[in-house]
C-alpha cells in the first residue's frame, strides 16, 4: 500500500479509502491509485502477501451449492485442519454466484491457501491462481497448473462397476455421463474402455447428464418412452455419480419398474445420499476422509515450505454393493 502511495503521489491513508471504497477521493485521484496499483501488481489482503507476513492460519473451501459428496468432504477437511492449527473458511458456488467470485472472496478474507472442490476453471486460469497463492484441486487432475491435486482414481473404479455388472449378467448398460463437471471425462472415458474390454462395442451407449437429479430423471424418462415404443431397455446403467443415479431411481420407481430385476443402477461416489434410499444403492465409493486429509495436508505442508513443488495424490477408489444390483431376469 505505502508503494502504490508513493507511485501515485498521495498518502497511504487514501490509497486505504480508495481500496475500502469509501468516500474521500476525487475520481481522477481514485483512477490513477488503481492504475498504479493495477502496474505494480497489488491486491490488497492477497493471500501471498499475508503468507510472506506470517498472518493467515486460514484455509479457504470452494464448494458448490448441493453437491452432497463435497459436504462429505467439508466434514472431513475440518478435523484435520483444526489438527494442524488452521481455520476453515467455506465459499460457495451458486446460481448467480459463480466460481471466480467464490475464489476472489476466499482471498479477500485472508485466506492462506484455498482448497477448491471440484473445481471447473479451466488449466490456464487455474494456473495462474496457483501462481498468486497455493492451491488445491480436489476431485479433478489439472494436467499443466500450478496446483496440488487430490482426486481417485476414476478408471479404477468405474473398471470395478463395470466388471460387477458383466459378472451378473448384463450387456446392454447404459452409462449416464456428468457433462462437463469434474471426474466426468475419466468416467464416460473408462465406461467405454470397459465395454470394449468385455466384447460389448455395439452395446455402448452414452447419455448426456450431469451430476445432479434433474439428470437422472431426464435419463430415466428417455428410456421409458424408448419403451413405450417397443426399444429394448438396457439391463443396467451406471451414472456419472449418486444424485444422479437418486433422479434415476425416482423416476423408474414411479413407473413400476422393479430395481434391480428389471434394471440394475450403480452410482459414483458413496455419498450420504446412497445410506438412506428406501434401496441401498451400489456405488462406487470415494474415499472423503482421506480425500480431505491429503487436501488440507498439500496446503498446510506448501505454506509452511513454499519451496515444495505442486504433488499430485491419486486414491483408490472402491465398490460397494448394495441393493440396486442383481442379474438381469430372465437373461
Amino acid at each position: 500500500m505505502a508503494d502504490v502511495a508513493a507511485r501515485a503521489g498521495v498518502s497511504r491513508a487514501l490509497v486505504s479509502i480508495i481500496f475500502r471504497n469509501k468516500p474521500g477521493a476525487s475520481q481522477d485521484t481514485r483512477d490513477r491509485v488503481l492504475r498504479v496499483a493495477a502496474e505494480i501488481g497489488y491486491s490488497p489482503d492477497s493471500a501471498a502477501r499475508l503468507l510472506a507476513r506470517g498472518r493467515s492460519r486460514t484455509l479457504g473451501v470452494m464448494l458448490t451449492v448441493h453437491q452432497t459428496f463435497q459436504a462429505d468432504l467439508v466434514e472431513g477437511i475440518y478435523p484435520e485442519a483444526e489438527r494442524l492449527g488452521y481455520e476453515v473458511l467455506l465459499s460457495a458456488n451458486a446460481p448467480g454466484r459463480d466460481e471466480a467470485k467464490s475464489i476472489e472472496a476466499l482471498l479477500s478474507h485472508r485466506c492462506g491457501a484455498l482448497i477448491l472442490l471440484g473445481p471447473g476453471s479451466d488449466a490456464a486460469e487455474l494456473d495462474a491462481l496457483g501462481h498468486r497463492t497455493v492451491a488445491v484441486s480436489v476431485g479433478r487432475r489439472v494436467t499443466g497448473a500450478y496446483v496440488d491435486s487430490v482426486h481417485s482414481a476414476e478408471n479404477k473404479g468405474v473398471r470395478q462397476a463395470m466388471d460387477h455388472l458383466v459378472e451378473l449378467g448384463h450387456r446392454r448398460i447404459v452409462h449416464i455421463d456428468g457433462g462437463r463437471q469434474p471426474g466426468s471425462v475419466e468416467r464416460r472415458r473408462a465406461y467405454r474402455d470397459a465395454m470394449r474390454r468385455h466384447g460389448l462395442a455395439d452395446e455402448i451407449r452414452v447419455i448426456p447428464g450431469a451430476h445432479d437429479e434433474d439428470a437422472g430423471i431426464e435419463a430415466g424418462r428417455l428410456l421409458l418412452a424408448e419403451c413405450d415404443r417397443g426399444l429394448p431397455p438396457p439391463t443396467a446403467v451406471l451414472a456419472g455419480n449418486d444424485r444422479c443415479a437418486m433422479g434415476l431411481l425416482m423416476t423408474f420407481t414411479r413407473a413400476g419398474i422393479d430395481i434391480p430385476g428389471e434394471v440394475s443402477v450403480v452410482g459414483y461416489d458413496d455419498s450420504h445420499l446412497s445410506h438412506v434410499m428406501p434401496i441401498g444403492l451400489t456405488t462406487v465409493r470415494q474415499d472423503a476422509v482421506l480425500i480431505a486429509e491429503y487436501a488440507v495436508r498439500f496446503a498446510v505442508e506448501r505454506l509452511e515450505n513454499p519451496e515444495l513443488e505442486p504433488r499430485e495424490a491419486v486414491l483408490d477408489p472402491k465398490l460397494v454393493v448394495r441393493g440396486t444390483s442383481g442379474p438381469p431376469r430372465g437373461e
